[in-house]
């Protein structure tokens, strides 16, 4: 397989993608909501795990393949994309385990700075690979 890591990663993306769609879908017939999220927060959370991980997955999945089809340091790229796996596993613990005074759970907190961190360095590197060939 030409791009090992970004197979991997994507596999691993759209396994999770699949789950969160699934839970969306039960939490609907239980709700008996058809559009929005309603008042219940087991649907609002399944909603927005999906959602969330459909906006951040495709860009980080485009940005790995292209370094790895770069040739960039293979070791780094599954180092970066298991960062990711986890961040967005925290995330979703963190939105499916809200804290009952308020505030963000400290899973999904982690989860959204470490997914940051994760698209910051893959841009970066992208960029910083792109300079070198432009000259």
């Amino acid at each position: 397989m030409t791009l090992p890591v970004t197979a991997a990663l994507a596999a691993a993306m759209g396994a999770l993608l699949l789950l969160l769609a699934i839970d969306t879908v039960r939490q609907r017939f239980r709700t008996l909501t058809a559009h929005g999220f309603g008042d219940d927060q087991r649907l609002t959370s399944a909603c927005r795990s999906h959602g969330n991980l459909a906006e951040h997955a495709p860009i980080v999945i485009i940005l790995v393949a292209l370094l790895e089809l770069s040739r960039a340091d293979h070791m780094g790229l599954m180092i970066a994309s298991g960062v990711f796996i986890v961040a967005r596993l925290l995330h979703v613990h963190g939105l499916y385990n809200p804290k009952p005074e308020g505030g963000p759970p400290l899973t999904r907190a982690l989860g959204v700075i470490l997914t940051w961190i994760v698209m910051a360095a893959l841009i970066g590197w992208t960029l910083w690979l792109l300079s070198g060939h432009l000259s």
